[in-house]
């Protein structure tokens, strides 16, 4: 195994974390960027909101939304803001 194995929720789950000020973390499988950031976060990303990009359409489109039009992963919303494949020290950082 690879770090933590997410637990996907639905978007709408992770926008109501997202306005609650949790990191919540749109991946995909596959997704070398994303298995870096797994790994680096290990156990604590326990601690963040997976969103599964291709398990939810709506997911999707919400990264689409902030990428311009691409669906690059992971996108983490750390305090309201979108980072687009972020640093693993960034996403450890903003984790309680």
């Amino acid at each position: 195994m690879i770090g933590h194995k997410p637990v996907s929720v639905p978007a709408a789950e992770g926008a109501r974390a997202a306005a609650e000020g949790k990191v919540v973390i749109y991946w995909r499988k596959g997704c070398p960027f994303t298995r870096r950031l797994r790994l680096v976060l290990g156990r604590r990303g326990s601690d963040a909101v997976w969103v599964d990009i291709w398990a939810d359409p709506a997911g999707a489109a919400y990264v689409r939304s902030v990428n311009d039009g691409n669906e690059t992963v992971p996108t983490v919303v750390i305090d309201g803001i979108a980072h687009t494949n972020p640093s693993p020290r960034t996403v450890v950082a903003a984790l309680p």
